[in-house]
């Protein structure tokens, strides 16, 4: 896919999902993101950039870590995203932390500024996944430390047959190459190809546990990587997609809920 034409279906896409991503990711994905963090050995004092950031689920709690002193900037290629971000800033009055809307490939930050930088689910979505990593290692400091968390191998993720739901309707071209990173030693192999030393990495197995059809439905269209795609449809096309995708995980029921296995990489490196 031409590159410029995936950025904006990143950008307009994850605008639609904004309202909707925390409602039905926040629980779901917070064991990989704390593993992240954990990573990642945020300390007071230090400046964080999150490349990719969404609605700042991890960017508010390395604001946390980094202390009153320490400086946090969010950035994401959606405008819906860092709006709902800036609301939060001023609703909380927290002051050390920014949102800035950028493209990851393409960081309006200088060289050798920051201590840490994390990308949380990002790098999938980007055309060059590479070239983003690259920034992150241009913006660090020497001995700076990065972590990227990706979703893992296609086979691993219950909730992977989305993607061709929603393709056999309208062509969503959410991202060619999305389980790429997740494949053997891939994510470790682009951090090396970027310039990082001391690469790492490790997978991650969870259950995403959803309470209903409507929670399951929710996070895989509304506030998922389709939500561009799938705001096009008309009722009876979302009801079709529903009931299409719901049969897609009923191996995963668990009496009314859903017990969907999932995979993350999580991989980190020093510059």
């Amino acid at each position: 896919m031409e590159a410029d034409l995936q950025r904006r279906i990143q950008r307009y896409g994850w605008d639609k999902a904004a309202m909707y991503y925390e409602r039905f990711w926040q629980r779901q994905l917070k064991p990989a993101q704390d593993k992240m963090l954990e990573l990642a050995r945020l300390s007071t004092g230090e400046k964080v950039v999150d490349i990719a950031c969404g609605s700042g689920l991890v960017s508010f709690r390395a604001a946390e870590q980094a202390g009153k002193n320490g400086f946090v900037l969010g950035n994401d290629i959606s405008d819906g995203m860092i709006k709902l971000c800036r609301e939060i800033v001023a609703e909380k009055k927290i002051t050390n932390i920014a949102f800035e809307r950028m493209d990851a490939e393409n960081l309006a930050v200088s060289d050798n500024d920051y201590d840490v930088a994390l990308c949380a689910l990002g790098l999938m979505y980007v055309p060059d996944p590479l070239k983003a990593l690259k920034e992150m290692c241009r913006v660090l400091k020497p001995g700076g430390r990065a972590v990227a968390l990706v979703w893992g191998e296609r086979g691993h993720c219950g909730w992977a047959d989305i993607f061709e739901i929603v393709d056999r309707r309208v062509s969503s071209e959410v991202c060619p190459m999305f389980f790429n990173l997740g494949n053997k030693n891939m994510l470790e192999m682009n951090f090396d190809a970027a310039g990082f030393s001391k690469v790492s990495s490790e997978k991650m197995n969870v259950t995403l546990e959803y309470d209903s059809d409507d929670d399951a439905c929710g996070a895989a269209f509304a506030g998922g990587p389709v939500a561009l795609a799938y705001n096009k449809f008309s009722e009876e096309v979302k009801e079709e997609v529903h009931a299409e995708y719901i049969d897609s995980i009923r191996a995963y029921k668990n009496k009314n809920s859903y017990l969907v296995p999932g995979e993350f990489v999580i991989a980190k490196g020093i510059k």
